[in-house]
């Protein structure tokens, strides 16, 4: 629950879900939340900035444009090869600096009502604005409720985020791919001249791993689509619940707290109420934590009766929710695991690649390879049946729920 126990008491005021000291805690809740990132943040560039003035630090690292436009051609092709499939011809490169990608990271959130509305919270949140945050919220609370999970989810793994894809290009994380090989290097300490090789290898390992991600990504088309279809319809849902949960009676609003034993929260501040109630019934956190991950695979979803009685429309809402939801996670966890199990493959015998894992990572190819995942591990099987068809398969013909925990199922029905 975003909100939960972060609205504190500063004074009595009148009770409105537009009273504007509450939404003005609202704000000043998502940036702090987000405290952590932004203290890694400043500390990353405050390093960075020590590094430079370090007269005993004096390697240096080519840039990344340079890098990464030399290796794109070579990796174009070894993507389509391995795939067996095409890549878009106009890919094109793009390294954002951090308030950038954070922009670019809220063109990923996927709606058909709140395009403008989320671009200017992502934008907002970039800059810490949290003048303007408020304004977002009194412009549509609902919306808010929504969309700014997927701020601080979003957000909150920049700065383990190399790369993205959208929209025929290829976004590096310039922040930190430009800033991490000094870094690293730094800390080993004096003197750095023995450990730099490693370094700098390691550094184009990264950027091998991150532009073939996402070429990857590029190649999978149909399955984008219908992802991006899913999450639409998904977030649609989402508002829909909002709105129902903050038109809930004062009553009824705290009643159903009571019931499902949250935080206390003060009548004078009803917003906050009826928030940490949305972000408890919200299905991707409700329904998944009742029922777990096997959810997935259900056909129906029944509620506690007695919610149903505070809510009388949750219980639709939560089967229109669940078809999109499952779309989702099967489109979402057949690309990521396509991209792994192709990088895995394609990488396996490049040094650099292993340069990276041992000085970024702290880890080894081997237990790189034995890393499990439901997207790998069904992609690995399918593999082994379809060899490089593979691929084409999966993003024409992607696999169901069941499909997805089951290949033997998905191979007898493509084969039938």
């Amino acid at each position: 629950m975003i909100f939960a126990g972060l609205v504190s008491v500063k004074s009595s005021h009148t009770t409105t879900l537009l009273d504007l000291p509450e939404l003005d805690e609202f704000a000043e809740a998502l940036i702090g939340q987000l405290a952590v990132e932004l203290n890694e943040e400043k500390e990353i560039l405050e390093l960075a900035e020590k590094i430079a003035e370090d007269n005993n630090f004096t390697l240096k690292f080519d840039p990344i444009e340079q890098i990464s436009e030399k290796i794109l051609p070579e990796l174009k092709q070894k993507a389509s090869d391995f795939l067996g499939v095409s890549l878009p011809n106009n890919i094109k490169l793009e390294y954002p600096e951090l308030k950038d990608l954070k922009k670019i990271k809220g063109r990923k959130v996927f709606t058909e009502t709140a395009r403008n509305y989320v671009d200017e919270l992502f934008d907002a949140v970039a800059n810490e604005d949290l003048k303007k945050i408020t304004e977002l919220i009194k412009q549509d609370i609902a919306k808010f409720l929504v969309f700014s999970t997927y701020a601080k989810m979003y957000i909150s793994k920049i700065s383990t985020t190399y790369g993205d894809y959208l929209d025929n290009t290829v976004y590096l994380n310039k922040f930190i791919l430009s800033r991490y090989p000094q870094i690293i290097l730094y800390k080993q300490g004096a003197p750095y001249e023995p450990n730099y090789e490693s370094v700098k290898a390691g550094y184009l390992g990264a950027l091998k791993m991150t532009i073939l991600e996402e070429l990857i990504h590029s190649a999978q088309g149909n399955l984008q689509k219908i992802n991006k279809e899913a999450v639409i319809q998904v977030n649609t849902i989402n508002e829909e619940l909002a709105k129902i949960i903050l038109n809930l009676d004062d009553k009824n609003a705290t009643e159903l707290s009571e019931y499902l034993k949250l935080q206390p929260v003060p009548d004078d501040f009803p917003l906050a109420k009826r928030a940490n109630l949305f972000f408890m019934l919200n299905p991707d956190h409700f329904i998944i934590e009742q029922l777990g991950p096997d959810v997935m695979t259900y056909t129906h979803v029944d509620i506690d009766p007695k919610i149903a009685e505070f809510v009388p429309k949750l219980l639709d809402t939560y089967k229109k929710w669940l078809k999109p939801i499952q779309t989702h996670h099967t489109a979402f966890t057949t690309m990521e695991g396509m991209a792994e199990f192709a990088i895995q493959n394609i990488l396996k015998d490049d040094n650099d690649f292993q340069n990276y894992l041992t000085t970024f990572m702290g880890t080894d190819f081997s237990s790189y390879q034995v890393r499990k995942s439901l997207g790998k591990d069904f992609t690995q099987y399918v593999y082994v049946k379809l060899g490089k068809n593979t691929f084409k398969t999966l993003i024409e013909n992607p696999p169901s729920t069941q499909e997805l925990k089951n290949p033997q199922i998905y191979l007898k029905r493509i084969e039938s």
